[in-house]
């Protein structure tokens, strides 16, 4: 299929260590855009304007977030989303991606992209009670070089055919593909590509 319709999404709050991930990743894609077809936004911590995004006709939407799995800091995972069923409420404020594609659901009238997730292993997460931590930590910062590279390596997979399943080059960056419901990026609730 050509012409397909693509958005990489960098989700993330920059104030707070490793969550900085998703929008460090689309800040490196500066120096080496994606390919056309493909629209790339960093959407911080602004969930309605992702909601609202996923609303406008792609084929695919890849999440780019840090999310605990309980792999070494900085391992990156594929994951792939099921649509939303019902249990996570819609929430237009915060960046739960479960919430977010929630919302979009019950903002939209029509099917949703679907929805990728290339997720990295965190180091450093802020407690509840942090404001502000800056810098992502090594293994993640490393990683971000990485995402950059799978990201060129799935995109024109992905823009050829919506339905292909992309894989991560690194042997502990793959595993048997399967989706998953995104309120449980823990490692106990997803598997990785």
């Amino acid at each position: 299929m050509s012409g397909a319709r693509v958005l990489v999404a960098g989700v993330g709050n920059i104030f707070l260590a490793d969550d900085a991930f998703g929008p460090e990743v689309i800040r490196a894609l500066d120096a080496r855009p994606l390919p056309p077809g493909v629209k790339v936004r960093d959407f911080g911590i602004r969930g309605l304007d992702l909601a609202y995004e996923l609303l406008d006709g792609y084929d695919t939407a890849v999440l780019v977030d840090a999310a605990p799995r309980g792999h070494r800091p900085g391992t990156l995972s594929l994951i792939e989303a099921d649509p939303p069923d019902g249990t996570a409420p819609p929430e237009a404020h915060g960046m739960d991606p479960a919430k977010v594609l929630a919302l979009a659901t019950h903002l939209g009238d029509g099917p949703l992209p679907r929805v990728l997730v290339l997720a990295c292993e965190p180091q450093v997460l802020p407690r509840g009670d942090d404001d502000i931590v800056g810098g992502l930590s090594a293994p993640v910062r490393a990683a971000v070089d990485r995402a950059v590279e799978a990201l060129h390596t799935m995109v024109p997979v992905l823009l050829a055919d919506p339905a292909a399943t992309p894989v991560l080059v690194r042997p502990e960056e793959s595993a048997r593909p399967h989706t998953a419901r995104l309120p449980h990026l823990a490692a106990e609730g997803a598997e990785d590509r």
